[in-house]
């Protein structure tokens, strides 16, 4: 079966360790102590600061994205496929909001590496680029100005985004209030955190989201969509990385933090993240569409969730297997004459080429 998605190799891993080895023999402080370290010389997280430039390569504009052919596909969609996509666009609408506020709130605040901070200051350019993103596609899609305000007004007005909303608040604002990660139970919150936004949200919803895109996208509709999608799914998947790297980083610095107590909770977790998009995958697909329904749905969330798990270093629960063969091109560059159509430059500067036989 095609992977799903598998992370970006890790980068500078001898350097990583080495930070943290002079972490432990000068007394520096580690990734989550409090403060606002502000010296990039000596630079404690070269990863992180790579990560940074190497977002700074894939940089897009919505501008780019041609949303011309999808006014005519729409009006070819039966009733259960406008309803469809009438939801993504709702929740695509105000996913990327939470995930920015907590960019701001959280993030930003408690990762206390000047490196880190850049990378989080080029990601939350990257969440606003995605929101105009989504806006131009509700413009488009949705002439009626009170159909476009009921998409924007989703976590009060549809009950199965307003779920998915509900448990992000769940899980993550309990951090919101803290203003220093003094004790142990204060990091683990922040890590619970941290694993919700990068496993759940970027990491599973915004992933389910993209296998309804994409299965327009293999019956040679919605150009556009899927145009825009292949450079937001990029940009999601560095932020995922970025979130596990700190992860990592964490494990390697303050290891007793990583005991059965919270692999049990990052495991329940990521259940009820699957049940919160299963139940949206519901609303989404009815009794079911040729190609996708519920219980295909299910199979693909249980194994993005597995390789989550496994990503964090803990044990997977489902193991399902990828449904859906359309899924292979994730994560694939936009190829020049795929779909016939002239290829969009994505990346700035950035040599080498990609191939369909290529493992990601």
């Amino acid at each position: 079966m095609p992977v799903i998605m598998t992370t970006a190799p890790e980068k500078n891993t001898t350097e990583t360790s080495a930070a943290a080895s002079h972490t432990a023999t000068t007394g520096s402080k580690n990734l989550l102590d409090p403060g606002f370290e502000l010296t990039l010389r000596p630079m404690r997280y070269p990863d992180f600061y790579d990560r940074y430039r190497d977002a700074i390569k894939n940089t897009w504009t919505v501008e780019e994205v041609d949303l011309h052919s999808d006014v005519a596909d729409l009006a070819k969609l039966s009733p259960g496929e406008q309803h469809m996509i009438g939801r993504l666009v709702a929740f695509f609408a105000t996913g990327d909001s939470i995930v920015a506020n907590n960019l701001v709130l959280t993030l930003y605040k408690h990762i206390n590496s000047p490196e880190a901070r850049l990378y989080l200051s080029r990601q939350l350019f990257e969440e606003a680029v995605h929101v105009q993103f989504y806006l131009t596609l509700l413009d488009t899609y949705l002439p009626d100005p009170e159909d476009r305000a009921a998409a924007f007004a989703a976590v009060e007005n549809i009950p199965s985004i307003r779920e998915k909303a509900e448990f992000c608040f769940k899980w993550m604002d309990s951090v919101e209030s803290i203003d220093r990660l003094e004790s142990k139970a204060d990091r683990r919150r922040f890590l619970l955190n941290l694993i919700c936004f990068a496993a759940c949200i970027e990491g599973l919803f915004f992933y389910g989201a993209f296998a309804y895109v994409y299965w327009f996208r293999s019956r040679g509709l919605l150009h556009g969509l899927a145009t825009g999608t292949n450079w937001v799914f990029r940009d999601e998947t560095m932020h995922m990385e970025f979130a596990f790297s700190v992860v990592d980083t964490v494990r390697e610095e303050e290891p007793d933090l990583f005991d059965d107590e919270l692999e049990g909770q990052v495991t329940a977790m990521l259940k009820e993240a699957v049940e919160a998009e299963l139940q949206f995958g519901r609303d989404l697909c009815g009794d079911g569409l040729p190609g996708m329904n519920t219980e295909s749905m299910r199979e693909y969330l249980q194994c993005v969730a597995d390789q989550r798990l496994q990503r964090l270093g803990f044990a997977p629960v489902y193991g399902s297997e990828n449904p859906f063969s359309f899924m292979e091109l994730q994560n694939v560059q936009e190829l020049t004459n795929f779909f016939e159509r002239r290829a969009s430059a994505y990346q700035v500067a950035v040599e080498g080429s990609v191939s369909f036989d290529d493992e990601f």
